[in-house]
């Protein structure tokens, strides 16, 4: 499984794996329009059961331009992880640019309702990096990644 995930990160138990595929059918390069899809699945590998309630994402385009995205849940979800278990969501994201990163944390709620941060890797966006297929859900081109 972690051959799937080319990025990881843990915090307190909490592990993301991330998975990155530049779609050349959903890009517009003579637009100046590149977008890549990310499977990323969260691992809660604490002894208690664990909420996502927000997201906050940090893209950075190939100019060096950052832009922030922040949100309640991911996919139109705030999924509750039992110890030992785990979710899995898709989304896309598009640049003006043929490479650019993202990262982020998660914010999620413990039972005793204390709140922690959870990191989301760094990871590269690369329009020369492997192709990938996926029929999951993610932003059309031009619009803002949402997750």
């Amino acid at each position: 499984m972690k051959q799937l995930f080319q990025h990881a990160a843990m915090t307190d138990g909490v592990t993301v794996r991330v998975a990155v595929n530049f779609l050349p059918e959903q890009s517009r390069v003579e637009s100046g329009k590149w977008f890549w899809v990310y499977h990323i699945r969260i691992e809660n590998d604490s002894a208690e059961p664990i909420q996502l309630l927000t997201r906050h994402w940090r893209i950075t385009d190939g100019r060096g331009v950052v832009n922030y995205v922040d949100g309640e849940g991911v996919v139109g979800e705030q999924p509750l992880l039992a110890s030992g278990g785990s979710h899995d969501y898709v989304s896309g994201c598009p640049l003006g640019t043929a490479q650019g990163s993202m990262q982020g944390h998660y914010t999620m709620r413990r039972d005793d309702g204390s709140r922690f941060d959870v990191a989301i890797p760094f990871f590269p966006l690369a329009a020369d990096a492997p192709e990938g297929r996926s029929g999951a859900r993610s932003a059309p081109p031009g619009e803002a990644p949402t997750d």
